[in-house]
């Protein structure tokens, strides 16, 4: 009886190796499952909502993946015309901004003795210059537009891969459930299920906190970038918020476009002053103050502990490590709580009668 239990331990790591493997190797093409997986999660509850209302699964999944593509396309209906917009100010801005340049940059540059001329045929005869350089730089350049090619079209495989398997797996999310469910050992199955729902309802908080986070964080830099006078603070602001779900892209991506707004805006770098001191606030407040407490409270996360996982798992994983660090770590927080509790009940802490520490005066201290 005993014997089987190290065999059985074996197996389990064997087939956890295994798995772990296949994932590894596998990892290029499940983007999109992964993805459609979590679409799955956060639409499941709507879709059951639908279905205890007598709406067979399948429509009620056909309506809620109908309402994505709505929210998607009013998205892009509001944004895309105040990009095209700002895009034809900045052209009709660009030559200004160019002259500006050359009148800024070059003094700046000429004082530690560098040469530069930014003007139109200072650029031109560059470029004639170097056109014999192009052969060469051809050969580089072209592998790495074939590459960035590959990667554009798995990138619209993906894209219209994800809401085929959306559909799928949403409509038979209970089954793989049910399935998953299955295959537990019996005698672990009141710990696993437990251990499951803390996981579901603290995931549950994530998402809730973080949608949080994108609305609060959408209205700062909407509200900042106004208060500055920078053209275009609704579109730049809303993209800056709703980015902010992955760690530090939402204030790249905004300083980078507020930058370039206002360099053609102001076409002054002291103008510019004032656009990154709102970046700037802004990544402190969502890194320090916002996600800490609408994020990390939630999960039951201390806000030392949300800011320590971000730069862990960073440090571990990279980009994608930042990015699954507070989900990653809100079902590590439930697996050490559960661990915990077996441990406060187990004789090792000291339950026991007997086990009852005494202090020096005879008293029961525990």
């Amino acid at each position: 009886m005993h014997s089987e239990r190290p065999a059985n331990t074996v197996w389990w790591v064997v087939l956890a190796a295994l798995v772990a493997w296949l994932i590894w190797v596998l990892s290029p093409i499940l983007t999109p499952f992964l993805f459609a997986a979590i679409l799955a999660y956060i639409c499941d509850p709507l879709v059951d909502k639908l279905e205890a209302r007598k709406v067979p699964r399948a429509l009620g999944v056909t309506l809620v993946m109908l309402m994505l593509l709505g929210l998607f396309v009013l998205l892009i209906f509001i944004l895309v015309p105040l990009f095209t917009q700002q895009a034809a100010t900045l052209i009709q801005r660009l030559p200004g901004s160019i002259d500006w340049l050359t009148k800024s940059v070059e003094p700046w540059f000429a004082r530690y003795g560098i040469e530069l001329d930014l003007s139109r045929s200072g650029i031109k005869e560059a470029l004639m210059e170097n056109l014999p350089a192009a052969d060469g730089l051809a050969s580089k350049v072209l592998p790495s537009l074939r590459t960035g090619g590959v990667a554009l079209l798995n990138f619209a495989v993906n894209f219209v891969l994800v809401p085929v398997v959306l559909f799928y797996v949403l409509r038979d999310w209970d089954e793989i459930i049910k399935g998953l469910a299955e295959v537990i050992p019996r005698r672990w199955f009141g710990q696993i299920a437990h251990l499951a729902r803390d996981i579901d309802v603290v995931l549950g908080e994530f998402l809730r906190g973080t949608l949080s986070v994108m609305l609060l964080m959408s209205a700062y830099y909407v509200t900042g970038l106004w208060l500055v006078g920078l053209d275009y603070a609704l579109p730049i602001g809303i993209v800056s918020g709703i980015l902010v779900f992955v760690p530090f892209l939402g204030a790249i991506a905004g300083f980078v476009f507020a930058t370039l707004t206002g360099i053609l805006q102001v076409q002054s770098f002291t103008g510019l002053i004032p656009i990154w001191i709102v970046f700037i606030i802004g990544q402190l407040l969502e890194g320090y103050v916002v996600t800490p407490r609408l994020v990390g409270e939630r999960i039951g996360l201390h806000p030392v502990m949300v800011i320590f996982a971000l730069m862990a798992f960073g440090q571990l994983f990279g980009f994608f490590g930042v990015l699954l660090a507070l989900p990653a770590s809100a079902m590590l927080l439930v697996g050490w709580r559960h661990l915990r509790a077996k441990y406060v009940s187990s004789d090792l802490y000291g339950t026991r009668p007997e086990h009852v520490i005494v202090d020096a005066d005879g008293e029961d201290a525990v």
